[in-house]
């Protein structure tokens, strides 16, 4: 078995993980970063989840390099793609002019860019990646991890040893490895007093995963994939609370519940998009709504089709979670949700209503190239839900909601260390819940939400903080998980350097104030502006 020591070992390479790793690797200390995937970035790259973020995101919002990444990706097409005078000239630029995002854009993209920002950081030797590998085992003396084992895909393992270990895991495997308190699934009301929680704990109720596609269309061709053996069953299900089949273009809105038929009008000619989901979901034509590749912001002739990503209700895998599963559970439930994915796609590819009144879209055609597959999935499922920390403070749903809060806004932390803004958007559950949306306050990231209650060498550093079920509905977006992990890469490289715990730099606020002293320096922002009408 081969060996690594680190000062910092940080376990997922996710948007928290890449944070939390780049954070800690340029503040001095010597990095491991492990990634079960070979695309490092988790949702925005393996996963395929273009960024969801507030309306303000241009302006404030955000740590100065998540802003850089942002930046970044927008440089590299406008220095290797042929767009129009106009995009190349905005600096708004949206690559996809999709709804959902200010920035939508391929996943490819965001990995190259990726790669970029820790490519000197690997250079200079202070951060390791190793990618395909997942932990399997953890060893703990008392209130501190001592060693990570991680594996790669041929069975070799490795352990690191280093003094902190960050957890930046989709499903928050090192809390269940290390023996880490934690929790999963839905709190009760008496638990946390939120009014959305049920009356008793549902630890196995999880929101679904969605295992994300890229498409393009050609017309006139026909690209129609076999049908899917479990088709008939998939096509024919209805979720609790739907009007029909979760297979179709009809379901709730998530905000009212209301039945709506969306559109899905392939290579639609649409003006320019400027995306801001506090006035507009985006969601009521398909097509646009995550499209990653539009023809309108490149020169004519350089696209054959707009390129667009399917995350979709319909793509909600509600069958179980892979939290807690074994193995063969757990390749029962990828299997399951990629399946239900190709009946999605299949049953657009066939019965889908047209406008002129035919049925079925066979020219819509995979696109792996932009997910970094062959068969135009992406690499991973997209996680909603991770196993949460017991924190030392937890968000609950009555700090943040608006219906509570009000004008008055969300509740304000004395070790705020980061801001978020997203409504609290739970999509359907593994427990057969419906949405839960509830509108919410611009709101601050705790310190404490990074530390448990008793281990004292690690941190969260990505979905898996003091959350509840219900608030983790607004902190794992894009940027609320960056700014996360990079809070806690810093965090580590502090207290590495001055010999204090996590714990006192939470407790004393004169440390604290030092430590926070360094958020600013780096472009961390830890409080909102004045904002008014959101």
């Amino acid at each position: 078995m081969a060996e690594l020591d680190a000062d910092i070992a940080v376990i997922g390479g996710g948007l928290g993980g890449v944070a939390a790793a780049l954070a800690a690797a340029e503040s001095g200390a010597r990095v491991v970063l492990t990634e079960e995937s070979d695309w490092i970035g988790g949702q925005l790259t393996s996963q395929g989840v273009p960024p969801d973020e507030h309306a303000w995101i241009e302006q404030f919002g955000c740590t100065r390099s998540y802003r850089r990444l942002r930046n970044e990706i927008r440089d590299h097409y406008r220095r290797w793609y042929p767009l129009t005078a106009d995009a190349a000239a905005d600096p708004f630029l949206n690559p996809g002019d999709g709804r959902v995002s200010r920035l939508c854009h391929e996943p490819r993209v965001a990995a190259l860019v990726l790669e970029s920002l820790v490519g000197p950081l690997i250079a200079a030797g202070r951060l390791t990646v190793l990618r395909e590998h997942r932990p399997v085992a953890a060893a703990a003396d008392g209130d501190r991890i001592t060693a990570v084992t991680v594996r790669d895909r041929e069975g070799s393992e490795t352990t690191i040893t280093a003094p902190y270990f960050l957890d930046a895991t989709e499903l928050g495997d090192l809390l269940a490895l290390a023996g880490v308190e934690h929790v999963t699934g839905f709190e009760s009301r008496d638990d946390t007093g939120e009014p959305s929680a049920p009356e008793f704990a549902q630890p196995d109720n999880q929101q679904a995963m969605s295992w994300i596609f890229a498409l393009e269309h050609r017309d006139g061709e026909d690209h129609t994939i076999d049908r899917p053996a479990d088709y008939a069953r998939i096509a024919s299900f209805v979720p609790n609370g739907w009007p029909g089949p979760q297979v179709g273009l009809t379901a709730p809105d998530p905000r009212t519940l209301a039945t709506v038929t969306r559109e899905f009008l392939p290579n639609a000619e649409t003006g320019p998009v400027v995306a801001d989901q506090s006035k507009d979901p985006g969601d009521k034509e398909l097509w646009a709504f995550r499209r990653v590749l539009s023809r309108r912001v490149f020169r004519p002739g350089f696209l054959a089709s707009d390129v667009t990503l399917v995350n979709w209700p319909m793509i909600d895998y509600l069958d179980g979670s892979l939290i807690g599963a074994d193995e063969p559970e757990r390749q029962r439930h990828l299997a399951g949700a990629r399946e239900l994915s190709r009946s999605m796609l299949y049953w657009l590819q066939t019965e889908a209503p047209r406008p002129d009144g035919g049925t079925g879209w066979p020219g819509l055609r995979l696109r792996g190239d932009v997910l970094g597959t062959e068969d135009g999935f992406a690499k991973l499922p997209y996680i909603r839900e991770s196993r949460r920390i017991v924190a030392r403070t937890t968000v609950v749903e009555q700090d943040l909601s608006y219906a509570i809060r009000g004008e008055a806004g969300a509740r304000s932390y004395p070790d705020s260390v980061g801001v978020g803004m997203y409504r609290i958007d739970l999509h359907p559950s593994t427990g057969g819940d419906n949405y839960i949306d509830v509108a919410s306050c611009p709101f601050q990231i705790p310190l404490g939400a990074l530390l448990p209650v008793r281990v004292t060498n690690l941190l969260a550093a990505a979905k898996n903080l003091g959350t509840t079920h219900i608030t983790n509905g607004c902190y794992r977006l894009h940027p609320v998980e960056w700014n996360v992990g990079e809070v806690a890469g810093r965090l580590a490289a502090h207290c590495l350097a001055t010999g204090r715990s996590p714990g006192e730099v939470g407790e004393k606020p004169e440390l604290f104030a030092e430590f926070s002293a360094l958020l600013d320096q780096a472009g961390v922002e830890t409080a909102w502006p004045e904002i008014k009408g959101y």
